[in-house]
Parts: C-alpha cells; structure tokens; sequence
C-alpha cells in the first residue's frame, strides 16, 4: 500500500467518523455533550481537510501517486 492510499484511507475514516459524531450530536439530548460532539466533529473535519490538501502536495510533487 502506497503512502497516497494510505492517506486516501486516513481521509475516509475520518469522513466516518465525522459523520457518526454529527449523528450522536443530533441524537444527544444532554446539550453539553452535543456541543462536545459538534466540536469533535469539527475538529475531524479540519483533520481531514489538512490531509486533503496535504494529498494534493504529495501527488504533485510525487506523479506516482496520481490516481490511486
């Protein structure tokens, strides 16, 4: 497994995991734990945004990686 594919699968975990917190929030009745969930969830998607633009660097600098 390259590294490019292993970043590609990092990213769709994450995306999993965001979208499960964005369900415990929704589904949350205490709203201090849905704050916490909404925030987790941010933060996730920030993660995974990171890793998107890092993905774009490594398959620029990397044309191997293209596609994968």
């Amino acid at each position: 497994m390259t590294v490019a594919s292993k970043v590609k699968q990092t990213i769709a975990t994450l995306q999993g995991i965001k979208s499960t917190l964005e369900i415990y929030a929704a589904q949350c009745q205490d709203e201090e734990a849905a704050s916490a969930y909404q925030e987790g969830s941010r933060v996730v998607s920030e993660t995974a945004s990171d890793l998107e633009k890092r993905l774009k660097t490594l398959e620029f600098e990397e044309p191997e990686y293209r596609g994968l």
